[in-house]
This record gives structure tokens, sequence and C-alpha cells, in this order.
């Protein structure tokens, strides 16, 4: 265990400065007051948005989920959730920044497959390296490889967001070591993004030092999202102030919780 306690440093994007941890979708939801309801409850401040998916104003005669969750309480994190080359995701960066008035933070994602939606890194590396050239403030999705992690960083990535286990499948973390390899040679936020299942999954990403965490299935899926989107926020709460408690170290063997010295003999 390390002499020197660890520091609640608060999580920091771009020069922004976070009070949570917990970043959320908004895809997936029954309806938009079932979203809105869910953002509130999680205590998120960053919200992520699909912008091929999602009307953010393309659309003046539908619905704007930006009435939902707006733009004046919450950091909007557009994505490019539905893009398979860098081309369209770069493309969609730029609609993005359009519809938000020169806003230049954004989640890139570039897909392989419809299949397990696993990212395709070297589209994905394209598509880093043209838009931090461009101005934009990237937190990317990537895999578990520490390599391609370490790689997205010296692009110029804000924060690397590796995966926990498949978008939406709620396994999990399965790779935990490479996730920890991750952690120990980044000088960026480490967030994990896919695969959260349940508020035990958030909480190991925050013991293990995570900066945070993104979540939409997870909370949009349970029978009671509200509700989980407040067991989410306790979660990472709790997971962040045992990394920072430092947890004790394991024995090979028992360690009586009350001494033997000075025990009362019968």
């Amino acid at each position: 265990m390390s002499a020197d306690p660890r520091q609640d440093i608060p999580l920091t994007v771009a020069g922004r400065t976070f009070a949570s941890r917990l970043l959320v979708g908004t895809g997936k939801y029954r309806d938009f007051d079932e979203t809105a309801a869910a953002v509130e409850a999680s205590g998120a401040e960053i919200v992520t948005v699909a912008v091929r998916r999602t009307n953010m104003g393309q659309n003046p005669d539908e619905p704007n989920l930006l009435d939902a969750v707006p733009p004046s309480r919450y950091t909007i994190l557009p994505n490019t959730a539905g893009c398979y080359t860098a081309k369209d995701a770069v493309r969609t960066c730029k609609l993005a920044r359009e519809l938000l008035d020169g806003h230049n933070l954004v989640k890139l994602e570039v897909l392989g497959d419809d299949g397990t939606l696993y990212p395709n890194v070297v589209e994905t590396l394209k598509a880093a390296e043209t838009l931090v050239n461009d101005g934009f403030d990237v937190m990317v999705y990537t895999s578990d490889d520490p390599i391609v992690a370490k790689e997205l960083e010296r692009l110029g990535c804000c924060a690397v967001m590796p995966l926990g286990s498949l978008i939406g499948s709620g396994h999990g973390l399965l790779n935990p070591t490479s996730l920890a390899i991750i952690l120990d040679n980044a000088e960026v936020p480490i967030l994990v993004d896919a695969g959260i299942g349940t508020p035990s999954d958030a909480a190991l990403a925050m013991e293990m030092g995570c900066a945070g965490v993104l979540i939409n299935s997870a909370i949009a899926h349970a029978r009671q999202p509200v509700r989980m989107a407040s067991a989410m926020k306790l979660a990472v709460e709790a997971g962040r102030e045992a990394y920072l408690a430092e947890r004790m170290p394991r024995r090979a063997s028992a360690s009586p919780s009350s001494p033997f010295a000075g025990r009362i003999n019968a």
C-alpha cells in the first residue's frame, strides 16, 4: 500500500471539470420523458447523444431530444454511433458542431460490424487524428488493447474509453487485466464505455481507478430505469470512495478482526 494517500482529483476532460463521474446515454428509453427522468436521477452532467439516430434539431417538425436534456443544464456529448468508417465519423462530428453552435467535445466511435459492434481500431485511429487536427476534443471508444489506447492518447484524444465488454451485452468487465495495464500507463482520463450491466460492474471499474463510466443500456433496459439510474450513481460514488480509501491487502491466511494479545482467558 502506498505511503501517501490517493488524492481525489476532480474529473477533468478537455479543461472542463465535472462533479459526477457517471456519463449516461440517451438511447433505448420508451420516450423522452423517461429519458429526462433517468438522466436526472443519475446525477450525470455529461449526456451522450447519437447524432445519426436522434433528432437534435436536424428535423424541426419532430420532437427534439435537447428539449428533454437541455444544453443549458447538461454537457451534451455528441457521438458517432452507427459509423463504420473514419470518413462518416468525421462528417458526423462536423454536423454535431454545426447543430450545437461550435461545440467541439465529441465521443468518437467507429464500429467494425453490426454483430459485435466492436470498434474498428484502424478507422478509429484515422478519425481521431483527423478530428484532433481539426480542433475537436475527442473522447474515444476503443478496444481494451493497451497499445491502441496509448496510441489514441498520443494522437491527442482527451479521454480514452475502452470497452468492458460488447456494447449492450451487460457482461461487465471481461478483461480487467488489460484494463489495469491501460490505467497504469495512461496520462488522460480512462472511462469504461460499453458492457456495464449492474451497479457492481460500475463500482468495480471505479475501484480499479477509472476516471468514470459511461452507461446506457443497463439503465434504459432495466425494469425501472429511473431507479437503476440512481443505483448506478451510488455505485460510481462508492467505487470512487473505495479507490481513494485503498483496499486492504489480500492475505493467504486468516487474520482475526480482534487481536489475541491481551484477551481474557476463562
